[in-house]
């Protein structure tokens, strides 16, 4: 679970600088963005990577549904860790988790470059 949350914040990271960067045919980036961002896509692969060769060495440990698990731990690392006194019922902080990761800009990061 926390591996996934990595890779969703991760992958957030991704989505944020490209949305702060805008398009490199747009107009250029400096070198500084370009290696940001590079950076960041580099780490969101890896975690992903990462990620789903446990997910698949956990699902065939376990003799179950690869697909299954991967759901599973997808639906648990959106929710977030309970803490005293922070959550709905005491009317603070967020009361969902930390979004879908559903959707054109969820998929899993390419095995190439940019």
């Amino acid at each position: 679970m926390a591996k996934q949350r990595a890779v969703d914040e991760a992958h957030v990271r991704v989505l944020h600088l490209r949305d702060t960067y805008g398009a490199p045919t747009a107009a250029p980036w400096s070198q500084a963005q370009t290696d940001t961002y590079e950076t960041a896509w580099r780490a969101w692969r890896d975690l992903a990577r990462d990620t789903q060769a446990a997910l698949s060495e956990f699902a065939k440990d376990e003799s179950s549904p690869r697909n299954a698990v991967e759901a599973d731990v997808r639906r648990a690392a959106k929710t977030p860790p309970e803490a005293p006194g922070w959550g709905p019922e005491t009317g603070t902080g967020k009361e969902t988790g930390t979004g879908s990761v559903s959707g054109p800009e969820s998929e899993e990061p390419p095995s190439g470059g940019r």
